[in-house]
């Protein structure tokens, strides 16, 4: 049995089962492109963001308070939470921000239970902490890629009017297909101020407390016409609090984060996808939702979209298949000339059989259909890094059925039949092709294993690149045979001829040569090589390090920094100056602006 199985041929066998190699090369084909265009498609790849935003609030507490009894208490109890690996926190007054992270070797799939245990051990410790403090709250979803953005303005209509219609607008927008959330962003919030002033309690016999107090026991009014009228006793007395205390409606101040969209502030709606989602698929539904979302928006209210994901994606894909198209075409011309192009011995003549460029022709979508189907089963979606990762395997999938074929070649001039040759080529090739594919797909190992974000984010280059060079190997061993079969031309021998070795052409007589050469000058050969590479080791030290390219995105993006301390208004003022001067430069389509 052992015996047998070294003997066994994969292409012998396809070429003995015909019927069956034709239709897997026929569903095969067809499932690649059933799987490309289900294959999900973003930006970039999905990665497990390792951080948490604890905030807590404690009114009216300075800076230090809040850093001694607040932040400090945090931060001991996360420091107990497991593979907590960096801890950074801002104290101000009235308020602690905590920046948690975890180790980069956390695996993606506990990062659940490491958030959950966070919140279960800040919960426990919340007793400890000082009475008035609000919170602690928790945020995990800030790294959140908001992929469309649409804004609402209007004429004539309050935030608070503004805001109800955005609220409309998001439950309409939760509901198409692959949106994940749908977040307000510069929606500024209504509160009634009620200030009181010492004077006016002092003339008439008040004590603040009591006030406040008597406020806090109802704490529950459905305007403000019934918080005037409100009684306040004191001393057998009884005033309206309109009376002597100033009511009135109005938004936070300072303001929260302003959002701007050309010239105008408005309300944004940030729109991210759901795991696994299509981008462009997403960006159409959308374009369709919104358009009957205008359609019942009031009069004087607009919607508009300033930033589109799906349009970039689309942009990068399309530039993926016109890079692929390119490539096929190339390596078909070099296939075309390398294979086919035979010189007649003693002449500058020569002629071109297209058959053999065509079997590597056949090869490259068959490779790239099985290698969609492989991603659709693994769950890797097209982005920069899955589409880059083909393209680099684009010029090394191709290698095993050039071997193959040129083998194939060979002894059909050697005087093989065609089925001997085919079957020949994999008893000689298919061995040494498999351990050179291996090799060349564990160059990519690292980046596999590694545990940390990047190896998260980077790891479709060594998926993919891993499954195309294998998926080329078994190509090349089981339907290039069968292609090779029906496409290449046996050479015609005279009658009684035997196989044989056929190295007497001028190309193998000049290689030969070249081979002779470097032999007999051993030591200079081996001088050009060692001298090669370590001009190579040196060339390599003077290229640019940089882990992605500069991006391609047509916008720029300015950030303005204040001195701490700065008031809202004045930074308004001077990022309204700005964003006019940016508005007025030649080429620029719009300028949204956020404050805050």
């Amino acid at each position: 049995m052992i015996g047998r199985a070294k003997q066994f041929n994969i292409s012998k066998w396809a070429l003995e089962h015909p019927a069956l190699t034709r239709y897997l090369l026929v569903v095969l084909m067809v499932l690649g492109l059933a799987a490309y265009f289900q294959l999900g498609q973003d930006e970039d790849p999905p990665f497990t963001f390792r951080a948490m935003v604890v905030r807590a609030y404690w009114p009216g507490a300075t800076a230090q308070q809040i850093a001694d009894q607040v932040t400090d208490k945090l931060e001991k109890t996360l420091q107990e939470v497991p593979y907590a690996d960096k801890i950074r926190s801002y104290s101000k007054p009235g308020e602690t921000l905590i920046i948690f992270q975890v180790k980069d070797s956390s695996p993606p799939k506990e990062m659940a239970q490491i958030w959950y245990t966070v919140r279960k051990k800040v919960s426990d410790m919340r007793g400890t902490l000082p009475g008035g403090v609000i919170g602690p709250f928790f945020n995990d979803e800030f790294g959140d890629v908001y992929g469309s953005i649409y804004s609402l303005s209007s004429d004539g209509f309050s935030y608070e009017q503004l805001k109800e219609q955005a609220d409309r607008v998001r439950q309409r927008l939760l509901k198409v297909k692959d949106v994940n959330k749908v977040e307000i962003f510069g929606a500024q919030d209504e509160k009634i101020f009620v200030e009181i002033s010492q004077k006016r309690l002092a003339q008439l016999g008040l004590d603040f407390n009591t006030v406040i107090a008597q406020l806090g026991q109802q704490n529950a009014f459905n305007s403000v016409d019934d918080l005037k009228v409100f009684p306040i006793r004191a001393g057998g007395n009884s005033f309206k609090l309109g009376d002597i205390a100033t009511v009135k409606r109005a938004y936070v101040d300072p303001p929260q984060v302003k959002v701007r969209d050309r010239g105008k502030e408005v309300i944004g709606l940030g729109i991210s996808m759901a795991k696994g989602g299509d981008i462009i698929e997403l960006g159409k539904s959308l374009k369709t939702a919104t358009e009957a979302i205008r359609a019942d928006l009031p009069v004087g209210i607009e919607m508009q979209q300033f930033q589109n994901q799906s349009s970039v994606v689309a942009r990068s894909v399309g530039e993926f298949v016109g890079v692929l198209i390119e490539a096929v075409l190339i390596v078909l011309v070099v296939s075309f000339i390398s294979l086919g192009l035979h010189f007649k011995p003693g002449s500058w003549k020569f002629t071109l059989d297209w058959r053999p460029g065509a079997v590597v022709g056949i090869t490259i979508p068959l490779v790239l259909a099985i290698t969609f189907v492989t991603m659709y089963y693994w769950g890797v979606g097209l982005h920069k890094i899955s589409l880059g990762s083909l393209i680099i395997a684009l010029g090394l999938l191709v290698d095993d059925a050039i071997i193959a074929v040129e083998m194939m070649v060979r002894k059909l001039e050697e005087g093989y039949d065609k089925t001997r040759a085919a079957t020949f080529a994999y008893e000689a090739t298919a061995m040494p092709m498999l351990t050179g594919t291996l090799i060349t797909a564990v160059g990519f190992l690292p980046i596999g294993m590694a545990k940390s974000t990047v190896g998260e984010y980077t790891f479709a280059i060594f998926a993919v690149t891993a499954a195309a060079l294998l998926i080329s190997w078994l190509v090349s061993v089981y339907f290039v045979p069968y292609i090779g079969t029906l496409l290449l031309k046996s050479k015609p021998h005279a009658a009684g001829d035997q196989p044989h070795e056929l190295f007497d052409t001028p190309f193998y007589t000049r290689f030969r040569s070249l081979v002779n050469w470097c032999v007999q000058h051993r030591w200079i050969t081996i001088g050009l090589t060692i001298g090669t590479l370590v001009l190579g080791l040196v060339g390599m030290g003077r290229v640019q390090n940089q882990f992605f390219p500069d991006s391609s995105r047509l916008e720029v993006l300015v950030d303005l920094w204040y001195p701490e301390g700065t008031s809202f208004s004045a930074n308004e003022e001077v990022t309204k100056r700005v964003e006019s001067r940016i508005a007025k430069l030649d080429g620029v389509d719009h300028v949204t602006t956020w404050i805050g």
